[in-house]
């Protein structure tokens, strides 16, 4: 059998969902407890709570907790975490001691129960600070911790919702117990994990291809939360990179799977949570390539490569470093900065950013920029959207060449 990593911090999965019987019976007690709106962030949070993907939390964080987060990326007693998970309410009437029902903001559903151990406020410009290196509003994941209530509850929660993702998603969606079975079916032990929220152009093809050479396979996993807006819709993405794996990748090299999560845009901190927690779901290294989890021009190109060498903690997932890629015509192929000696005009720099800008703008896409089967779905999608559908990509720092 194959040896995975084991779940970070734990020997086993920290599954905080209650079964199906339990659940329904905690639904039918929350009815009569104070309700706590929970945002869509939030919400996905608890869901990865719930299929152990936040192993080895049992709940929201605590002050002490939070605040050594943001400073030295640790719980209190030592282990490693890199982003503050927390649940606010502006909700003066909550007590230290109180059990409340999360309701999700969105649907008027009731996620999970909580009995809150303690209720604190916190320095907000502080957090984006520490884990968003700025306190500009303009940034989406400052945007929305300025604007969480003025407290945070703490408590160890019991997850009653599955979110939908099964029913949406289908086998797309998969959790942590979910893959590590597939990957002891598969026989793999070394996995390399691909963050995406974005269909798949040639630079990301390169990556997996190359993370496929030294591992045993490579888990395309996808963001199903929420996005900032012009992003492309998951349903959309899926069925591109779909059409991709399907014509370009050899069979039973690749899963393609979901998870709960909003972005952050956190940067060199997310990179971190995004290889902690594929950690529990069984992958031995994160693919970390440019401006990993990044947004605007908040980090440079390659300062989530470098958080990985500024960190001493128990993180066994690894990153697989890659540097800049992009087509040669000199090489006839992709390449990157150190393979590659041919000058910066020989070279066309493929980016997601600049993919959404040239199909939101009906331009011509270069035929090496994106395989031919993945820019038909994603020029039906753009054909389809209204000009009010449409949000204004900008190309800073992307050249056309």
């Amino acid at each position: 059998m194959p040896n995975l990593v084991p779940p970070h911090g734990s020997k086993n999965l920290k599954l905080l969902a209650l079964n199906a019987h339990e659940a329904l019976q905690e639904k039918n007690r929350s009815e009569t407890l104070t309700k706590v709106i929970c945002t869509s962030r939030e919400f996905g949070d608890l869901i990865m709570f719930g299929i152990g993907g936040f192993t080895p939390l049992e709940g929201f964080m605590n002050k002490a907790d939070w605040l050594n987060v943001c400073k030295h990326m640790a719980l209190e007693n030592g282990t490693f975490w890199p982003i503050p998970i927390t649940l606010s309410t502006d909700d003066d009437e909550i007590e230290e001691g109180q059990e409340v029902a999360i309701v999700y903001e969105k649907t008027n559903e009731t996620i999970a129960t909580m009995q809150v151990s303690e209720k604190y406020t916190i320095d907000k410009e502080l957090e984006c600070k520490e884990v968003f290196k700025t306190t500009n509003t303009d940034h989406p994941g400052v945007a929305i911790v300025m604007s969480q209530g003025k407290y945070n509850i703490a408590g160890k929660v019991k997850v009653i919702s599955d979110g939908g993702f099964p029913e949406q998603y289908g086998e797309l969606y998969m959790t942590p117990s979910e893959t590590r079975s597939y990957f002891e079916e598969k026989g793999w032990s070394t996995i390399a994990a691909f963050q995406t929220r974005n269909p798949m152009h040639r630079s990301h093809e390169y990556l997996a291809k190359i993370a496929i050479e030294t591992c045993d396979g490579v888990m395309i996993h996808a963001n199903l939360g929420e996005l900032k807006p012009g992003d492309i819709p998951a349903e959309v993405r899926t069925k591109a990179i779909t059409a991709l794996v399907e014509n370009y990748f050899v069979k039973d090299t690749i899963l393609q799977s979901g998870f709960p999560l909003d972005m952050r845009y956190a940067g060199p901190r997310e990179a971190l949570l995004h290889a902690l927690f594929r950690q529990n779901y069984g992958c031995s290294h994160q693919i970390v390539g440019r401006d990993h989890a990044g947004v605007g021009d908040y980090y440079g190109p390659f300062d989530a490569h470098n958080i990985f060498d500024e960190i001493d903690n128990g993180l066994i997932t690894k990153p697989l470093k890659i540097d800049w890629t992009f087509w040669c015509d000199k090489c006839s192929g992709m390449a990157s900065m150190k393979t590659c000696p041919h000058k910066q005009e020989d070279r066309l720099l493929i980016s997601g950013t600049k993919l959404r800008y040239l199909l939101s703008e009906n331009e011509e896409v270069p035929e090496n920029f994106s395989r031919p089967e993945v820019l038909k779905i994603l020029q039906k999608y753009y054909a389809g959207l209204k000009e009010s559908e449409k949000v204004k990509v900008e190309l800073k720092g992307h050249s056309a060449k």
